[in-house]
């Protein structure tokens, strides 16, 4: 792992761009040496031997080759360039008498080549090259009659390859030292710019054995505990006594599974809370990061004690609803019980002004009793104390009654009202008045929402022992913001008349008595074309068993 920030990256292109104008240098001065060598041998001699000039010309061409590839500066242009040595040195001492010629120091360009790369790595492969090109050299030797140098221009020669290749080398090795030292400091400074990262980070990082012994520690520890105290201390004396076994079985979790977390009351503070997340790192070794959390512990226990508190509100509203709404249903019971009594002229005739009065306070007596029921339902829903009364049943009973009675409100609204019910009996095991309120609430909500001339179909279907109930209507359909509100007690769709026309609780009680069937409800709609709420519940008995009942 290294810090590799905007500066260090600089330095790091800084020093490789150095080390490639070395490299370029170091070949163009060894192509100037070897062209002044020439251009002399040519000057003093009238017909230089063309054996010498071609050793020279060898190792020339090698060094102009070489400033090429060391110019594009990557391992294998300069892999390429101590190869390309490797044989211009060979082909020189060939040239010159082999092995005991003049040349022979130029056996070992290629060492000195890669020395001038400033890659360590690239000096085995200039060593075997040039033991290469020695051993070339040598078997040309023994196998051919090669070439010799004049005797006056031996010594001349000597000089020069050995100056050559001796200087050459000399500066390779001091510009890769060099090299190798500035690695060494930036490595060096980069560990401790890591540390530095670590010591100041906010949680405590640990390399562990996978029996709990520290060997590391970086960063913050809890507070209590000081980091440089903990190497060589066991993970598990950090720990509570009651709580120690978990964090031993997160520390076996991770050596075998590869991670495991774990919470715990640290041993030296009673009131704080930690947590620790494992990983296995090798075979031997884990890391671990352990903070401190008591903030977000003590945060988690205002949390709870938040909901508890707003479960108990909740509560205590929906038995203050409950309770009302019986209180609200007594006298509502006896004021529609009269109205009714005045309806049908029990005691005697009166005007027809009178009559309409009472027709009107029966009609709003009997709103309000439905609007009081939905409320009972849900307060005792949400307080828990809803029982389901099952019962064995046809569901197509259930569903048709309600279709029977909502067919004269669809008539009025001038609304098609279609059933599709199964053909084969659908027994259930249900509450039948939830059955018959969900499919009324349904349907009325169509009906709600869908203009003159239009359809609304309701099918009920078996899905294996799911009991499917939809209800499909070609109204205005309602938007997706809408739609995610829906469900939910009191929250109503579409526009202000839709809204006057109900309390925004049918579709809450529908959703709460699927659940308590153990099913659900889904709505999908498209405005301008539709809406289908459909409501599945798994509460058909089983043929089998139907069978067995009725031979019973």
């Amino acid at each position: 792992m290294t810090l590799t920030s905007p500066k260090r990256r600089l330095r790091k292109r800084t020093a490789s761009n150095a080390g490639r104008r070395f490299s370029v240098g170091w070949h163009l001065a060894w192509l100037l040496v070897v062209a002044v060598a020439a251009g002399v041998l040519a000057w003093r001699m009238a017909s230089p031997p063309a054996a010498t000039l071609g050793a020279l010309g060898a190792v020339g061409a090698a060094a102009a080759v070489g400033a090429l590839l060391a110019a594009v500066g990557d391992e294998a242009a300069a892999v390429g360039a101590t190869l390309i040595w490797a044989l211009a040195g060979a082909a020189a001492c060939l040239l010159t008498g082999g092995t005991a010629g003049p040349l022979a120091a130029w056996c070992l360009a290629p060492l000195a080549a890669s020395a001038a790369f400033r890659r360590p790595k690239l000096l085995a492969l200039g060593a075997a090259a040039g033991v290469a090109a020695a051993a070339i050299t040598a078997m040309g030797a023994s196998i051919l009659a090669l070439p010799k140098a004049p005797e006056t221009l031996s010594t001349w020669l000597s000089l020069l390859a050995l100056g050559t290749t001796g200087l050459g080398f000399a500066a390779g090795l001091v510009a890769l030292q060099g090299k190798v030292r500035g690695d060494d400091a930036r490595a060096r400074e980069a560990e401790l710019k890591l540390r530095e990262a670590l010591d100041h980070q906010p949680q405590l990082l640990m390399s562990l054995f996978p029996g709990g012994r520290i060997l590391e520690a970086f960063g913050e520890a809890p507070i209590g505990l000081e980091t440089y105290d903990l190497p060589n201390r066991n993970l598990a004396d950090l720990v509570s006594a009651d709580q120690r076994a978990a964090v031993e079985e997160a520390l076996i979790r991770a050596a075998a599974d590869g991670s495991a977390e774990a919470a715990f009351v640290p041993a030296h503070d009673p009131q704080g809370w930690c947590v620790l997340t494992v990983r296995r790192l090798s075979g031997k070794r884990l890391v671990g990061a352990l903070r401190d959390a008591r903030a977000q512990k003590r945060r988690e226990i205002e949390l709870d004690e938040a909901r508890v508190v707003a479960e108990q509100q909740n509560a205590g509203k929906s038995r203050f609803l409950a309770n009302m709404s019986h209180e609200l249903r007594t006298p509502l019971n006896a004021i529609m019980g009269f109205s009714d009594i005045m309806r049908q002229r029990l005691f005697g005739p009166m005007s027809e002004r009178y009559s309409e009065y009472a027709d009107l306070i029966h009609e709003s007596g009997a709103h309000l009793l439905e609007l009081i029921n939905d409320v009972l339902d849900m307060s005792k829903i949400e307080a828990e104390r809803f029982e389901l009364a099952r019962e064995d049943f046809d569901a197509r009973e259930a569903i048709s009654a309600v279709l029977r009675l909502m067919r004269g409100q669809a008539e009025r609204a001038g609304i098609n009202l279609r059933g599709e019910l199964s053909a084969e009996s659908l027994e259930a095991e249900a509450d039948r008045r939830a059955i018959k309120q969900i499919a009324f609430n349904l349907i009325s909500n169509a009906l709600k929402f869908t203009p003159r001339g239009g359809s609304v179909t309701v099918s009920v279907y078996p899905v294996g022992e799911v009991l499917e109930i939809a209800v499909a209507d070609t109204g205005v359909g309602i938007s997706g913001e809408d739609l995610a509100r829906l469900g939910r007690p009191f929250e109503q769709a579409g526009g202000a008349e839709q809204k006057q026309a109900g309390s925004g609780l049918g579709l809450s009680l529908v959703r709460a008595f699927a659940r308590l069937h153990g099913g659900d409800m889904t709505v999908e709609s498209t405005l301008g074309e539709g809406t289908t709420v459909t409501v599945r519940m798994p509460v058909l008995v089983p043929a089998p068993t139907v069978a067995r009942a009725a031979e019973a």
